[in-house]
């Protein structure tokens, strides 16, 4: 499957980790532009000054591991599509010229479901798509969501609860089934 990920679902390093990490381990493609990855790191810089240059080193790497992820804007697509945000245009542009099955966003009423299905392409929201992803491979997923957990610890330095954070990065339902598994 192919999935457009829109610069939210980028912006939180807890979703951004598990995200790539499940794409690396082989359970979707990633596709994203060159326009994607710079919202994203536009948007890190409410976090501190320097945010703004981690995300972008960030973005690199993601080129790197992910190198067939970047797709080129067609501007001939761009010019036929409408959403009720015309700053999201470019997310469907690449969702069209890359083939992809699906967007993965947060912003539910920038995407219209009858808008994409014109297109071929439907609308997922991260907390869905994860747990879907879970509950067909809980293995690897869960092996990706026990490194971010313990990331997210070693910076904290002290324990973190899995739910509370999966909750706090917008993945209750995800939160929930990993948890109730493990008690």
């Amino acid at each position: 499957m192919k999935v457009v990920l829109d610069a939210c679902v980028l912006y939180p390093p807890v979703l951004r980790g598990i995200l790539f990490g499940t794409a690396a381990a082989g359970l979707f493609t990633p596709l994203w532009s060159d326009r994607i990855l710079g919202e994203w790191a536009r948007a890190t810089v409410k976090i501190g000054p320097e945010a703004e240059a981690l995300a972008r080193a960030d973005a690199t790497l993601a080129r790197a591991v992910f190198p067939r992820a970047c797709i080129a804007l067609q501007r001939g697509i761009e010019a036929r599509l409408m959403l009720p945000d015309e700053n999201d245009i470019h997310v469907l542009a690449t969702a069209i010229a890359g083939h992809a099955d699906a967007i993965l966003t947060f912003n539910a009423q920038d995407f219209p479901r009858h808008v994409l299905s014109a297109e071929g392409i439907e609308r997922r929201d991260p907390d869905g798509f994860l747990w879907e992803l879970w509950s067909r491979h809980p293995g690897p997923v869960g092996a990706e969501i026990a490194r971010v957990h313990a990331e997210a610890e070693r910076r904290a330095g002290q324990p973190v609860s899995l739910r509370a954070l999966l909750k706090r990065t917008q993945l209750p339902r995800l939160g929930r089934a990993v948890t109730a598994q493990d008690g």
